[in-house]
This record gives C-alpha cells, structure tokens and sequence, in this order.
C-alpha cells in the first residue's frame, strides 16, 4: 500500500508542478517536509494539496479520508511534517476506514 499511496503524493505533486514556477522538488520525495519552518507549503496550499490527494485516495481506494482533521493537527509529531509521515498517516486512516490494501 506504501508505493501506492506515494504514487498518488508524486501525482498530486507532479499536478500542482505544473501550475508553479518555482517546481517542488521530486527526487527524494519521501523526506520532503509538507509544512513548518522547512516546508513546501505554506498552509493554504497545504490544505489545497491535502484535498487533492483525498480526492486521488478516494477514486484509488473507494473510501473517503479526511487528512487535514483535528486528529492529525493534534499529534504529537505532525504528518505534515514530511511525505514519509503523511504516507505512515494514510495508511492509519486507510485502515480504519477498511480499505482495501491490495
């Protein structure tokens, strides 16, 4: 599940790339940090790449998540904090929900 849920945080990245200037770097997109004094996205984009990606999860996985919750706000370490964590929270949320990991 790890390889595809990073397919589509490459997708979404890939996307909005196309649309900036200024391109958000692909080569090591694991430890790319989303948010914080060291990251990509400022909080409005954020929350804009957050949505796109929930919409990819949903036509990928069937099953709705909510990303940018008051969960995920309230961990101590932030999954915004890099691609590698977000994918870590991705799959939490997937499971719980039941998708389908294969």
């Amino acid at each position: 599940m790890t390889d595809r849920i990073l397919q589509i945080i490459v997708d979404a990245i890939d996307d909005i790339n196309t649309m900036r200037e200024e391109k958000i770097p692909t080569d090591n997109v694991l430890d790319l940090c989303l948010y914080g004094n060291d990251g990509i996205f400022e909080s409005m984009y954020l929350v804009a790449f957050l949505s796109q990606v929930e919409e990819i999860l949903e036509d990928e996985f069937e099953v709705e998540v909510t990303l940018a919750s008051e969960k995920a706000v309230s961990l101590r370490v932030s999954p915004f904090s890099s691609v590698r964590r977000l994918i870590a929270f991705i799959e939490e949320e997937l499971q719980l929900v039941g998708a389908d990991a294969a």
